[in-house]
């Protein structure tokens, strides 16, 4: 069975570039808007992170925490944002790994609860996320469903 290893962008942040470039070439966010949320992460002006999964030196899924993940709900903070895992990496419990990881990360900094926005009507409910309500998605014309986790 293969090992992968979770870390914090903290904990190697001269990946920084190359997760920055991930996240972009799977949300197509410009690169600069995670560089900059990064950036804020890094130099502790926030204790909103970025987590990823690496096999090897690969990244292979990651997600971050930001303030709203552009929604109009601007009382629902932090968000979790940008959940991502590459297609042969799915079903092997990696994305779920993650969303703990950073439950538990937030909760130890007295964050909570977080939210995030998704399609999806049935995988967050599997790591303890309950839906809370619809929002609607900035420059979104349907609307999309609010996970929170307590």
């Amino acid at each position: 069975m293969k090992k992968y290893r979770y870390i914090t962008l903290m904990e190697k942040p001269m990946i920084k570039n190359l997760a920055a470039e991930w996240f972009q070439s799977k949300w197509g966010i410009p690169k600069e808007a995670y560089m900059e949320c990064m950036n804020a992460y890094l130099n502790k002006e926030t204790e909103y992170g970025w987590y990823l999964c690496l096999d090897g030196e690969k990244i292979v899924a990651g997600l971050g925490v930001i303030e709203n993940d552009f929604h109009n709900r601007k009382d629902l903070a932090p968000n979790v944002c940008a959940v991502y895992t590459e297609e042969e990496y799915r079903r092997k419990g990696i994305a779920g790994n993650l969303l703990n990881m950073v439950v538990v990360d937030m909760k130890n900094k007295g964050i909570t609860p977080i939210y995030l926005i998704t399609d999806h009507t049935t995988f967050y409910e599997r790591y303890g996320w309950e839906f809370l309500c619809m929002v609607q998605g900035d420059g979104e014309p349907e609307m999309s469903r609010m996970y929170i986790h307590r």
